[in-house]
């Protein structure tokens, strides 16, 4: 094994956006990882990511809502919010296991964000979202199986730290995650931001399904 080799295997996803591969599962993923850890423990542990979990002190008679939002969220270290969050911030991080991140995190969402919010079944919304699925060969019977797959990549993506920061206040911190999906009826692609907010313990859910291109 050559050294970095984790490292390329950590962010596969972003080898197969541009290469356009099949796009290995979570659980794949996890596997590949696992394996590069009992073959060369070594590189593993010189190579894995840092990830920390946001603790917020309960110390003192005045409390931020945000930073109460982050305590129990999981960041890779590189791609955090700032910590200390204001003045007189009673938070810190604490640095916890790679092997947790991958085993505990997991990704979550509604089913009616697609249907009928995407595919505007009860013809309720007018963001037009619809039909730039339907250009690409989706209709409404693929709601469940868009969900999946959001969800499958999404995860992917946070546990491989390749997610971009959003909005942060009272809600909770929000991220984008770039997913891509086949185009029906061809061998082409399309890719889209999808929006997320961080909950404790390397939780993920979905908040919109399509937030742009």
């Amino acid at each position: 094994m050559q050294k970095g080799e984790i490292a390329k295997g950590l962010y596969v996803n972003k080898t197969y956006r541009q290469s356009q591969e099949k796009c290995p599962s979570g659980q794949y993923i996890k596997r590949w990882i696992a394996r590069l850890a009992v073959n060369n423990p070594e590189n593993y542990l010189q190579n894995s990511p840092k990830w920390v979990k946001w603790v917020h002190n309960p110390t003192g008679l005045v409390h931020c809502i945000t930073c109460m939002k982050l305590n129990g969220c999981w960041f890779i270290d590189n791609n955090r919010p700032e910590c200390p969050q204001h003045p007189s911030c009673h938070c810190f991080l604490e640095i916890i296991s790679y092997d947790e991140v991958l085993n505990k995190s997991k990704s979550i969402s509604e089913y009616s964000k697609f249907d009928p919010y995407l595919f505007n079944t009860k013809n309720k919304y007018l963001h037009g979202k619809e039909k730039l699925f339907s250009e690409w060969g989706y209709t409404v019977n693929d709601a469940k199986w868009l969900q999946t797959e959001i969800e499958q990549q999404g995860l992917e993506n946070y546990i491989t730290g390749n997610y971009i920061l959003g909005k942060l206040d009272h809600n909770g911190q929000r991220i984008s995650i770039r997913v891509t999906i086949p185009r029906k009826g061809n061998d082409s692609t399309v890719s889209f931001v999808t929006g997320w907010i961080i909950y404790p313990n390397g939780q993920i859910k979905l908040t919109t399904p399509y937030g742009g291109k």
